[in-house]
């Protein structure tokens, strides 16, 4: 009779049943991976990428989210250990040679930081492994493809002189406030002005700090100079 028990059959399918699958601990590590891996990649993308903040602040909201629930379920510390290493490893690409091995290292790295930070409550790793193993392998692809190309292109805008550009007329591309995108000397930067600035405006060249240019919104008056045209 406790075999066949009514009791018994409404527990084995319970309505719960279903919803706890979304609130069990295998669910909420494989969703904060996935935060975790688009803010790290949105993040890169941003660091070699000119724009108007938007990556930036899409990858801090994604990391957000990720560190957020980080504080809500199990996690290996020792992770945090190859995730910082990958990033040093990124800045290195940046301003080392041979960006592609620095690149290459530094998506390894950072999967095998990612793929291991949620653990599960006996100490294992919570991630899929099917999971881990095809977004380990496009994090590998995007850093080797997509990054590789941007970071190629930003270091070839970084070989010119910055102090040629001092002074120098362009256009803002992106409405500038204060942050956006300006064409000057016929590359891309990141544009800073205290004012705001519409798109398709003249600005001018007044400051740099770091890659972001400072610029200044031109009075449409203003003489150019041959120099300042060519740019």
């Amino acid at each position: 009779m406790r075999a066949g028990a009514p009791g018994a059959k409404l527990e084995a399918g319970a309505p719960g049943g279903g919803q706890k699958m979304f609130t069990d601990s295998s669910f909420l590590p494989n969703l904060l991976y996935l935060f975790l891996v688009i803010g790290l990649w949105l993040a890169a993308m941003a660091a070699v990428t000119p724009g108007t903040g938007a990556l930036e602040l899409t990858a801090l909201t994604a990391l957000a989210v990720a560190g957020v629930g980080t504080l809500s379920t199990p996690f290996n510390p020792w992770a945090f250990l190859p995730l910082a290493v990958g990033v040093v490893l990124f800045a290195l690409s940046l301003w080392r040679r041979q960006e592609a091995v620095w690149l290459a290292l530094s998506a390894i790295v950072l999967s095998v930081g990612s793929a291991y930070l949620y653990a599960t409550p006996a100490g294992g790793p919570a991630v899929h492994p099917l999971l881990a193993s095809v977004v380990s392998l496009a994090t590998v692809g995007f850093f080797w493809v997509t990054i590789r190309r941007s970071l190629a292109a930003h270091k070839a805008r970084r070989a010119h002189d910055l102090g040629l550009v001092m002074g120098q007329v362009g256009e803002a591309r992106t409405p500038l406030d204060p942050v956006g995108t300006v064409q000057v000397a016929g590359e891309l930067w990141s544009g800073r002005s205290g004012n705001r600035v519409a798109a398709g405006r003249k600005i001018r060249v007044v400051g740099r700090d770091g890659f972001v240019l400072e610029v200044e919104a031109m009075d449409e008056s203003t003489p150019i100079s041959k120099r300042e045209e060519a740019s």
